[in-house]
């Protein structure tokens, strides 16, 4: 234990001992408030018949003929980012990880839970939508992301192609389609004691797409390559989402079936891959985190290669290690290459402090190099990564729209960007809406709770619409940011 004390010592002053988070670590923080505010930002993504509990009144109903030229309704779900294409692959991501969320934090979110489950559901409806055909057939996106990127034209003006792609028996997409039974087993999970019919309609289309998924496999940028990249291209392979949406199916059914394709399959669809990476793209560190919890709690010692896993993952983002696999900026926040860095700040938080609550029912340390890493410890961590994002960094601004004194004020988003049809009934045609992209003023519509990709690794942040990577705001960073904000809006 006093090993333990002194390692998680050495890293908070490893952490502290930059000058500039000196400077800007007392603030503290109303998380409730972020809570509430990161998820009215899913209400500002909505696509389709917006209903009358609808918040943020700038916005309007979009894209209400969605699937019309495939004979089908795909109206409704999310648009991912800034831009006005229904991305399947991240949305489900986003949903999955909001359903995780009201899963282990669910009961801390008080007055704000309803809200979330709205946000869940909004998602779910449509995937249920778009997975209507299984077996056959399951739609993973609608518009045209070059017609749509070639534009800036609010949602409710849409002119741009609203293509629906497919994939099908001939046409795989393990990938999305295994992203896409996750999602719907984890918010069967959601809704098994509040809406019991909806659980198990979630539950049963989960179990086809999932069959579906294996039984064709493949990855579904190679099938839609044109479509999907380089957007939402599958780089990583789609046999983590396999293993992925074969953890959540066991989770949710508790079929012996699932667990034994888990081991199986652990070293054909390669778990121990990547193990410190978690998003859209990548669930490896995510599978041995969520398949850990019954190792730690002593029911499955089969599946100890998972907990080997993700305590590998726990030594690489902690900072001080030897060896470490995850580079910090000074001012102490997680960062990777490649842009929208919140991304990758928001998920490995999640899957720190999920871990770290897992640990501590089971009165576990995580082993780093002969040195213990405890569950207080990761707590600390994620919560560095989330006071960062609202407001203790270097700069002393928020990265989310409209919390604390100073946020972010041009950020990429269409909607945001141009007057809203209440204010500017009249179309605004696609290359009309060019010169509110170029403007230097700030946006006239608020997307309140929009967290933004963030700044680079020196902490520098342009807050200008063109630079995208930094300004653009996206689901998959909110999702698990939501119940990284309950917990500490209980534990503050």
């Amino acid at each position: 234990m006093a090993e333990s004390l002194s390692f998680s010592f050495l890293i908070i002053f490893s952490l502290l001992s930059v000058s500039s988070i000196v400077e800007v670590c007392n603030a503290q923080h109303n998380y409730m408030d972020a809570l509430r505010k990161s998820i009215l930002f899913f209400e500002g993504q909505r696509s389709g018949k917006l209903p009358p509990d609808q918040r943020l009144r700038w916005r309007r109903d979009s894209a209400l003929h969605d699937g019309h030229s495939v004979g089908r309704d795909l109206t409704g779900g999310y648009y991912d980012a800034g831009d006005n294409v229904k991305f399947g692959f991240p949305m489900a991501f986003s949903v999955t990880l909001l359903s995780w969320s009201v899963i282990d934090f669910g009961r801390l979110m008080r007055g704000e839970l309803s809200n979330a489950l709205k946000a869940v559901r909004w998602g779910t409806d449509y995937l249920l939508k778009a997975t209507a055909e299984m077996p056959n057939r399951m739609y993973v996106q609608v518009g045209d992301p070059y017609s749509d990127h070639n534009c800036w034209e609010r949602p409710e003006d849409m002119d741009t192609l609203r293509t629906a792609y497919a994939i099908d028996r001939n046409h795989a997409g393990s990938d999305v389609a295994g992203e896409t039974a996750a999602a719907l087993a984890a918010a069967s999970i959601v809704f098994r004691s509040r809406d019991r019919a909806y659980s198990r309609l979630l539950l049963s289309r989960a179990i086809k797409v999932f069959e579906f998924a294996d039984n064709y496999r493949g990855a579904y940028s190679s099938s839609l390559k044109r479509a999907v990249c380089p957007f939402y291209c599958d780089v990583n392979g789609y046999q983590d989402e396999l293993l992925w949406g074969a953890a959540w199916l066991h989770k949710a059914t508790r079929r012996r079936e699932y667990r034994e394709y888990i081991v199986k399959n652990e070293v054909i669809l390669r778990a121990g891959d990547t193990i410190n990476e978690f998003g859209w793209d990548n669930k490896h560190a995510g599978i041995n985190i969520l398949i850990s919890k019954e190792v730690l709690m002593g029911k499955a010692n089969d599946l100890r290669n998972f907990k080997i896993n993700a305590d590998g993952f726990i030594c690489s983002v902690i900072p001080g290690v030897a060896n470490p696999q995850v580079q910090y900026s000074p001012g102490g926040l997680i960062f990777k290459a490649g842009g929208s860095n919140m991304q990758h700040v928001t998920s490995l938080s999640f899957l720190l402090l999920a871990y770290s609550n897992y640990l501590s029912h089971s009165n576990h340390q995580v082993p780093c190099g002969g040195i213990s890493a405890s569950s207080a410890l990761l707590k600390q961590l994620a919560k560095r990564q989330v006071d960062y994002i609202l407001g203790d960094n270097p700069l002393r601004m928020s990265y989310m729209v409209g919390y604390g004194p100073r946020y972010p004020q041009r950020i990429h988003h269409r909607g945001s960007s141009l007057p809203s049809v209440r204010v500017h009934p009249a179309h605004i045609g696609c290359k009309a809406g060019s010169r509110y992209f170029l403007s230097p003023n700030p946006n006239p519509n608020k997307l309140v709770g929009a967290v933004v990709g963030g700044p680079n690794v020196t902490d520098a942040f342009p807050d200008s619409r063109p630079y995208f990577q930094e300004s653009e705001p996206t689901t998959y960073i909110n999702a698990p940011l939501v119940g990284l904000l309950a917990y500490f809006s209980a534990h503050p």
